[in-house]
């Protein structure tokens, strides 16, 4: 089944030459120009989108509003922000909102073709079953380790546990909740954190660090640098 996509752009010529590639790369694409009429098709069919692509300067109402909109009717969409505005204030509203990515104009194409796949891909590995597991039982197994989300305890099988801290507990979760993908230092902050700011950019590197440290036991589970962009949680399957 092609992965569905919601398209909001009201520059015409741009958005019909964007709408025509992302279904090249067969991906199925309703594309609207205002947000009045991107909310019909939504609340028509609200958890029938894959993801949302949505500029920030539309007519009538603006691309904050309507994913504010969105998130109301539904709170677990997906939906990125394409647009022109590139202040940090901006970007940063669009992440505080929920979006799981922020591209500025002009942008290349192929990137986000290959950031709205590494979106699904993330999608497919949090399927709202699991999310409901975990949301339901402090346990959380990590390779081969088990995290207790009640007891901040990270336990390796067959081994003594090691006390973590909240902060650390939350951020092994959400590393864990992306294995094997690149996860950007902005999405961990945000959503982590709840900000992103330099920092906070500092305390997340000591984080990281101290989780290092801690997984160093661990024969399947890594996190690795990616310059520039973030980590990736590493998480070999089990023999």
């Amino acid at each position: 089944m092609k992965t569905k996509i919601l398209y909001i752009e009201d520059e015409v010529d741009l958005g019909n030459v964007t709408r025509q590639y992302l279904e090249l790369m067969d991906f199925d694409v309703e594309w609207c120009t205002s947000g009045k009429s991107a909310l019909t098709l939504f609340n028509a069919d609200p958890y029938g989108y894959q993801l949302m692509i949505i500029d920030i300067q539309l007519p009538n109402m603006n691309g904050f509003e309507l994913a504010e909109r969105i998130l109301h009717i539904n709170e677990e969409a997906y939906f990125l922000f394409l647009s022109a505005r590139k202040e940090k204030s901006d970007r940063l509203k669009g992440l505080k909102i929920g979006a799981v990515d922020y591209i500025t104009k002009p942008f290349d194409i192929d990137e986000l073709v290959l950031r709205i796949q590494n979106i699904i891909k993330r999608q497919k590995q949090t399927p709202m079953s699991i999310i409901q597991k975990s949301q339901s039982s402090p346990l959380v197994n990590i390779g081969d380790m088990q995290l207790n989300k009640d007891l901040l305890t990270l336990t390796l099988i067959k081994d003594k546990s090691i006390v973590l801290t909240q902060r650390e507990a939350e951020l092994l979760e959400y590393l864990n909740n992306h294995q094997n993908i690149i996860i950007k230092r902005a999405d961990i902050l945000m959503q982590v954190w709840g900000e992103n700011d330099y920092f906070l950019g500092r305390s997340l590197d000591v984080f990281i660090s101290r989780l290092r440290k801690l997984l160093r036991s661990s024969s399947n589970v890594k996190i690795d640098n990616v310059y520039g962009v973030g980590f990736i949680f590493s998480v070999k399957a089990m023999d």
